[in-house]
């Protein structure tokens, strides 16, 4: 079954000569299946390779003009999918770009972090960037009707929304596949590309994370757990935002004395994978973290629909030293909106310290009842 992704008419819209179009996200999300859609509205000739495959790595990663002009071909389209295998991929591109201006060309990679760096500085001024991450309610919303919305949230708070996922039917098969990802490709991207040494520290730090979500993570209380410096640990921080495991919210502040600013908070880009992380796929009526549950995937959801809908928004929480708080922050072309995200229905108003501080700010409570319009 294939469930329409809100990033294929941005894709379209994205793919122009003398440009490339990068898509990055985590394994398995279907930027495969991303650009195989996208091909089936395409009548010019193109090349689809692999990253993966020797044979394409030694043509794509020679910085030979001739050679680059060859592997191309008379097509009018390149797309190369796991694009970060490949050595020097940036500069080949640039090359191939400037060699052949009227190509159209398409990158996909996996692992940020070593895709980045060799794309970032030679593509200067000559890419656009898309996200490509688990399934979004939006997505979703296209295949389900409201009821089924409705009774399939304990499933999305639990298992997450990778798209083998949501169209698997047994809960077994659903724990079995995250497992099996988790340990053969998201961390293990790390581990090989970037050769960390203490993989034991590296899933250490992970599980504290979460079970730290919609809390301040102090860096170096963490390199005390785990017998590391706060070096250390912040770049294994890094990392794993590269990876698409994590991604982090700063705290908001316009030099009010009483705000927190200096530590971080810490969300994952899919509950299946934080719940596997911590080995809990128990029901919610069991558990003690639905709170936490809740607010990641509201947060996370809220990025997808402001990712795919191509809004730029700065995302921010907020706390004072006295404990008063707000889950999420946005700044909108000059509007600020704060969001309390609980799974229970409270009434009640903003922290007077916020309306005093931001008086022209709205304020919104999410709940279970009324979510759906704030994520898709």
């Amino acid at each position: 079954m294939y469930i329409p992704q809100r990033q294929l008419s941005n894709l379209k819209e994205a793919v122009t000569p003398g440009k490339v179009v990068v898509i990055y996200g985590p394994r398995r999300v279907g930027k495969t299946t991303l650009l195989k859609k996208f091909l089936e509205s395409v009548d010019e000739k193109y090349l689809l390779v692999n990253g993966d495959d020797i044979i394409v790595r030694q043509y794509l990663e020679s910085q030979s003009t001739e050679k680059l002009r060859d592997f191309v071909g008379n097509h009018d389209m390149l797309l190369v999918d796991e694009a970060q295998y490949i050595n020097r991929i940036g500069l080949n591109l640039k090359i191939i770009v400037d060699t052949l201006p009227s190509l159209r060309i398409i990158a996909t990679g996996s692992s940020s972090f070593d895709l980045a760096k060799d794309i970032g500085e030679p593509l200067t001024g000559r890419k656009k960037v898309l996200k490509l991450l688990p399934l979004a309610q939006m997505e979703i919303a296209e295949i389900e009707k409201p009821h089924q919305t409705k009774a399939n949230l304990d499933s999305r708070l639990i298992y997450g929304t990778y798209p083998e996922v949501v169209i698997m039917r047994s809960n077994t098969e659903r724990e079995a596949y995250l497992r099996e990802l988790l340990s053969s490709y998201l961390l293990k991207d790390i581990l090989l590309l970037e050769g960390i040494r203490h993989a034991d520290k590296l899933q250490r730090l992970v599980q504290l994370l979460a079970l730290q979500i919609g809390r301040e993570v102090s860096l170096s209380e963490l390199g005390r757990q785990l017998g590391m410096s706060k070096n250390t640990v912040e770049r294994y921080l890094d990392l794993l935002e590269k990876v698409f495991v994590v991604y982090r919210r700063s705290g908001f502040s316009r030099n009010l004395r009483k705000e927190i600013v200096k530590n971080q908070r810490y969300y994952f880009y899919d509950n299946g994978i934080r719940n596997a992380l911590i080995n809990n796929f128990n029901p919610l009526k069991i558990r003690n973290d639905i709170g936490e549950l809740w607010e990641n995937y509201v947060i996370t959801e809220r990025l997808k629909k402001q990712e795919y809908r191509r809004q730029s928004v700065n995302a921010y929480f907020w706390r004072t030293y006295d404990k008063k708080e707000i889950d999420l922050v946005e700044e909108h072309r000059g509007v600020l909106s704060g969001f309390e995200i609980k799974w229970k229905h409270r009434s009640g108003k903003p922290p007077k310290v916020w309306t005093d501080a931001y008086p022209n700010a709205t304020f919104e409570r999410i709940n279970r009842e009324n979510y759906l319009p704030f994520i898709q």
